[in-house]
């Protein structure tokens, strides 16, 4: 227990990423530890490991997948003859399926991190599109030495997609431990068994601090009643014993709320929201690294897309869209957000400063970035894609094709 407090504590000072950067009764608690009881029996009953093939015969069989925004990002990447895609979320394979359909003589690389899709990727490689579709098992991070295994060249792609964020089927999977509407273990690890030795989430809320807790639901979740939760967490597990299931860990973040404040939690379509929904999408973002990952991978996305390649990114919620946002037109990930212009000038004589120039005032809008961005709003889903897919009511899709300038040629 103390080696994975120690490694659950060197994460939350290597994951702090710099730009986001009333007590809960006893009574009620013990409550909340009574209900528990019968969701543990329920969650012992699940089987941990994930029979990737299975899962992905079902998955493949079954049809479940509805990608988010199909037309659009099929219309902007606009698929012709000997191009070459990357599909760095590849889930179940939607939005691959359609660019590979769209021409038959296109090629894709796969990226997912997760064993079920790359067992999907692989079926439909070896049953439908053979040498077309390259399935890569790996991270955002894993992108440059998985392609360079390839022979992929720096600037040599026509198109990359990454759709942000968790896909659906491991929303679905109660064994992931993703949602908090179906009860399961507290895992939440979007590489599954791949990485053994990754902590849980269930490692995170009984290992760390009431203070390191509270940092990771504030800053990954937005949650504004951070501490309050975080004084629940470490209450509970303290006094009955420690959080295992997706169900109890909602039950305990509920209790640290009154009827009329649960009442009153909305989400951004001002629909009413469970109480724990900000805290799971934290824990999840911070068990996967998932800001930090995306940063890097948009950083090697920028290296192998061609001059006049195509990048769509299709994001969930607005800490993925920030950086999307500022990627696309070239503002430092650590720059205050909102700063006025006065701010922006001090910002850039001091960075010239430091490297050795004379002070020059940076101008609002003379940013440095490779990037045209091909509207000036995002685009968002459709009332019939939210009706096909409820998910996709937050998504928001960026596109951008890649300027002439600053060529990489290694």
């Amino acid at each position: 227990m103390a080696s994975m407090r120690a490694g659950l504590l060197m994460m939350c000072k290597s994951r702090v990423f710099t730009q986001f950067c009333h007590k809960a009764k006893h009574t009620k608690l013990a409550q909340c530890a009574t209900a528990n009881i019968g969701i543990r029996n329920v969650s012992s009953s699940y089987n941990s490991s994930i029979n990737d093939e299975d899962d992905a015969m079902f998955l493949h069989g079954n049809k479940l997948h509805t990608p988010v925004m199909l037309d659009e990002v099929l219309e902007f990447m606009s698929p012709s003859e000997n191009q070459v895609f990357v599909d760095m979320t590849f889930g179940a394979g939607g939005h691959s399926k359609a660019i590979l359909d769209a021409c038959p003589k296109t090629t894709l690389y796969a990226l997912d991190r997760d064993p079920v899709a790359i067992a999907v990727a692989k079926q439909l490689s070896s049953k439908c599109y053979g040498d077309r579709l390259v399935p890569l098992e790996g991270k955002f991070s894993d992108l440059g030495k998985l392609l360079s295994s390839h022979n992929v060249r720096h600037n040599s792609i026509d198109g990359v997609l990454i759709d942000a964020g968790c896909s659906s089927m491991q929303m679905d999977s109660a064994e992931r431990g993703f949602s908090l509407s179906k009860d399961g273990p507290l895992d939440m690890r979007m590489d599954s068994n791949r990485l053994p030795h990754q902590p849980t989430a269930a490692d995170v809320v009984n290992a760390l601090s009431e203070i390191d807790i509270s940092k990771i639901l504030k800053m990954y979740g937005e949650e504004r009643q951070a501490r309050k939760i975080a004084r629940a967490i470490v209450q509970y597990r303290e006094t009955f014993q420690p959080i295992a299931t997706t169900k109890e860990l909602a039950h305990i973040v509920s209790c640290a709320f009154t009827h009329r404040e649960a009442r009153k939690r909305k989400d951004k379509l001002s629909r009413p929201a469970h109480s724990a929904t900000k805290t799971f999408q934290a824990l999840r973002i911070f068990v996967n690294n998932e800001l930090n990952e995306l940063i890097m991978g948009l950083e090697q996305v920028e290296r192998y897309i061609k001059p006049g390649g195509k990048l769509a990114i299709i994001t969930f919620h607005s800490l993925e869209d920030r950086i999307a946002k500022r990627f696309l037109r070239g503002i430092d990930y650590s720059e205050k957000q909102s700063m006025n212009l006065r701010q922006k000038r001090r910002l850039g004589m001091a960075k010239d400063e430091e490297q050795g120039r004379p002070g020059i005032p940076m101008e609002e809008g003379h940013k440095t970035t490779v990037w045209k961005q091909i509207r000036k709003k995002v685009v968002i889903p459709t009332d019939d894609d939210i009706m096909k897919n409820p998910r996709a009511r937050s998504a928001k899709l960026r596109t951008a094709v890649k300027c002439d300038d600053n060529i990489d040629n290694d």
